[in-house]
């Protein structure tokens, strides 16, 4: 019985973890296999920390304003640890009329979808924030977006599983599925072979190449983010910050560190063996980038950087969707960067897959099929 279960998920990221703690509050029997020796060892632990609405794509703003409306609001209460949840708004700024361009159709599109948000001018952005540089001449602002510590909530939704009977198997790479009668039942290991009713892949770009093990393809790739932490200053502001192009993005954590994500252009300088690191020019120039809109942090120290892997979809947003091709299997990847903020919502959604019950907000625009080929 040790290697069978209701359902198994690939991946202990937030995303699968969500997945274990909602389908175990279901009554399923869960085992979750994840590849590293640690729980939360990629981009989970390791993001920005933005729980935002605003800027996203319409397709997958149901689950961003579901979330932030029913899940985050209390989500330290239930999972019994504090996840740094923060709701003081996301500053999304602009320095160019081109800047406020992009703002301007985000927000109209997001505005069509129900969200409160709106463009603001650089006196009223400074009245929100006044740390704030004269550079900055309008933004989008988004009053009930926020942020949260990605290493607590992983790790909080991983204890609650846990607590709830989900068994975890770390060190344990999945290279491939097998359909029994038509339908996903094995998982198989370099070591093992695991049997379930169903299978939910969460395990990011490592989704691809074991969904295809049973034809299916799931288009992603492989894109590097870096990232950078500051020593602790003095508290200053609890909004989370943006830019029109997203060339950085943070916020001021609990600690009074600041967490910082930018791209340069930069981010494919790797090792060869494929193991992403860090540009000594990259760093440097999202610094010089967030100084001219945040000129007090020109002396902040860097406690040190990071770069990692996204598994970015093809076209920005991720699948989360059953396979009709191959029964029993549920996808939840290719989040392209921005599945942290969403993540109650989607393992509440993927639980409500498997259950074969009708979803909490509009998944539509994120089944699997919208790839295939249209007659």
């Amino acid at each position: 019985m040790k290697n069978t279960a209701d359902v198994i998920i690939v991946g202990a990221g937030i995303i699968g973890n969500a997945s274990a703690y909602y389908l175990a509050k279901k009554g399923y029997r869960v085992l979750v296999l994840e590849e590293s020796d640690i729980v939360g060892d990629g981009g989970s632990s390791r993001n920005g920390g933005g729980v935002r609405q605003s800027g996203r794509d319409p397709r997958e703003l149901p689950l961003a304003m579901y979330g932030i409306k029913n899940l985050w609001p209390t989500l330290s209460e239930e999972l019994g640890r504090d996840v740094e949840y923060v709701q003081e708004g996301n500053l999304r700024l602009g320095k160019t009329e081109k800047h406020l361009q992009i703002l301007q159709g985000l927000t109209d599109r997001a505005v069509k979808c129900g969200l409160e948000v709106s463009m603001i001018s650089g006196d009223e952005v400074r009245q929100i924030n006044p740390y704030l540089s004269e550079e900055v001449i309008g933004a989008s602002w988004c009053p009930t977006d926020g942020h949260a510590n990605p290493l607590y909530a992983t790790l909080a939704y991983y204890a609650a599983a846990r607590r709830l009977g989900v068994r975890f198997i770390t060190g344990e790479s999945v290279v491939a599925l097998k359909k029994l009668r038509g339908a996903v039942r094995k998982v198989i290991t370099k070591e093992n072979e695991y049997e379930a009713d169903q299978v939910v892949l969460a395990c990011g770009l490592g989704a691809r190449k074991i969904a295809g093990t049973v034809g299916i393809d799931i288009p992603m790739v492989s894109m590097m983010l870096e990232s950078l932490v500051t020593e602790a200053e003095p508290v200053m502001f609890g909004q989370m910050l943006g830019t029109a192009e997203a060339d950085f993005y943070g916020h001021q954590t609990k600690h009074g560190s600041f967490v910082f994500g930018g791209t340069t252009g930069l981010e494919n300088v790797v090792k060869d063996n494929g193991t992403p690191v860090n540009c000594s020019l990259a760093a440097p120039s999202t610094c010089r980038g967030i100084i001219r809109y945040v000129p007090r942090l020109s002396e902040a120290k860097i406690v040190r950087t990071w770069a990692g892997w996204m598994d970015y979809c093809a076209d920005g947003v991720p699948v989360i969707d059953t396979v009709d091709e191959v029964p029993g299997l549920v996808l939840a990847c290719g989040f392209s960067g921005h599945g942290f903020g969403i993540s109650p919502a989607v393992g509440t959604v993927v639980a409500q897959l498997v259950a074969g019950e009708e979803t909490s907000c509009d998944i539509s625009g994120l089944k699997y099929d919208r790839f295939h080929a249209k007659s």
